[in-house]
């Protein structure tokens, strides 16, 4: 399904061809060295050129200044097997230097075509990165990096996903902690262990016998300097505390065990401010973001989705020519294995996890936001899908849309939508329909 639009969309670009290479290198890359397997090309191909570079940033620097001077400037074509890193960085500043970044896993596979009993080795990876780019060039993707505000915005976003994970870690290994000598704790401290109420009642008392021995107002105004006002629910977790007994007095336990939550909390508690830093950071390149109205415009994106999708999809209009593209680069798209009468459809596994996580949690949060996603999450439940495998159908759909509305440089109205479903006779409107008249 696609928005209508009362004037013509803007035509697709094709990706801009890139002019014919002077050179084509391969570049295995290592932490300490970096194996380089080169080929001039014009005017016309010599012979393959092989030398080890240094991991530093002097050798580096030499080294492109002569691969400029040698070819003047012309374009370098350099297959290596990342699109990030410190060596990537390095390399974009160079003007002449287009990047032709290789999956892994292709050239793992044409490894095995030459070398099936499993042999590797740097030097010969770099000849046959060489070889990919120069025999197979029409096949392969030059990189183009996005604009410096996107670039920017999407290491924020990972490194935030990065605290989240750790947070996560922490509060995991907190609550087993807890449950191994104060299992109590785990619903007095509060609802989320990681929350500055749950810090503070575990650092005033990291024990049952400490907790018993304070006075129930101490405990009280804990609570309420934290927000928690119930007073029925306060008198409640008091008279636990009154009658409880604790798991164990091992002091072998007890002691190891209080100096590890101690440990842990210590860590939520400075992972907290610095996790605020950068949601504001976030927010503040979003908002200046040229993009930003558009991927907010999105129901159920809200503060750290509609950032998420913008770098997902960026600013090159280029980049993804369809939206079969994008929902295959997300890994949202299944693959299907043919083999003579057998069909399989399959996970699709060469894709990234972040990426893949951002449009499962956005297809997720949009359902209480959007009627028309929640009618169809319902009917994909009805019909026997798993919550999982509904959401991921609500996203592969929600990535179509959100793909045209890029392209077309229009924010997301989600009465046109509607409008437009029912133009099309879509079942998805009949369904939605008797809800609207309810």
């Amino acid at each position: 399904m696609t928005l209508p639009s009362p004037s013509p969309s803007p035509s697709v670009s094709s990706p801009p061809s890139v002019p014919p290479l002077a050179a084509a290198i391969g570049l295995d890359w290592a932490s300490d060295h970096h194996d380089i397997a080169l080929q001039p090309l014009a005017p016309a191909a010599g012979p393959v050129e092989a030398c080890r570079l240094a991991q530093t940033p002097a050798a580096l620097r030499a080294w492109l200044t002569t691969l400029e001077q040698r070819f003047g400037g012309q374009p370098v074509g350099i297959a290596l097997e990342t699109s990030r890193g410190p060596l990537v960085h390095a390399l974009l500043e160079a003007p002449f230097v287009v990047l032709y970044p290789i999956n892994p896993r292709s050239l793992r596979r044409f490894r095995e075509t030459f070398s099936p009993n499993g042999a590797k080795d740097d030097a010969p990876d770099a000849r046959l990165l060489l070889a990919l780019l120069v025999q197979h060039r029409e096949r392969l993707l030059p990189w183009r990096p996005e604009d410096a505000r996107t670039r920017l915005l999407g290491r924020l976003v990972e490194q935030r996903r990065a605290a989240i994970g750790l947070r996560t870690q922490l509060v995991l290994q907190l609550q087993a902690t807890l449950a191994a000598y104060f299992p109590q704790a785990l619903a007095w401290a509060g609802d989320d262990l990681a929350s500055p109420m749950a810090c503070a009642f575990l650092q005033q008392w990291p024990t049952l016998e400490a907790l018993q021995r304070a006075r129930p107002s101490t405990v009280r105004q804990c609570y309420t300097r934290h927000g928690c006002r119930q007073a029925a629910r306060i008198a409640t977790r008091l008279a636990e505390m009154h009658d409880a007994v604790p798991l164990t007095r091992d002091l072998a336990v007890v002691t190891s065990s209080v100096l590890q939550l101690q440990l842990l909390v210590r860590q939520l508690e400075a992972l907290r401010p610095s996790l605020a830093l950068l949601e504001r950071a976030i927010a503040e390149q979003f908002a200046a973001h040229d993009e930003g109205a558009l991927f907010a415009s999105f129901p159920g994106a809200g503060a750290a989705l509609a950032p998420r999708l913008l770098v997902a999809f960026g600013s090159d209009r280029t980049r993804f020519p369809s939206a079969q593209a994008m929902q295959q680069h997300t890994g949202i798209a299944p693959i299907t294995r043919r083999s003579g009468r057998q069909q399989q459809v399959t996970w699709r596994w060469a894709t990234s996890t972040f990426l893949r996580q951002t449009f499962h949690e956005f297809a997720q949060h949009s359902l209480p936001h959007c009627p028309w996603a929640a009618t169809f999450y319902a009917h994909q439940r009805r019909r026997g899908k798993t919550h999982h495998a509904a959401v991921r159908a609500l996203a592969f759909k929600w990535i179509r849309i959100i793909w045209r509305c890029w392209q077309d440089h229009q924010p997301y109205d989600n009465a046109r939508y509607e409008r437009a479903l029912e133009h099309r006779g879509s079942p998805l409107h009949s369904l939605l329909a008797p809800q609207a008249t309810t």
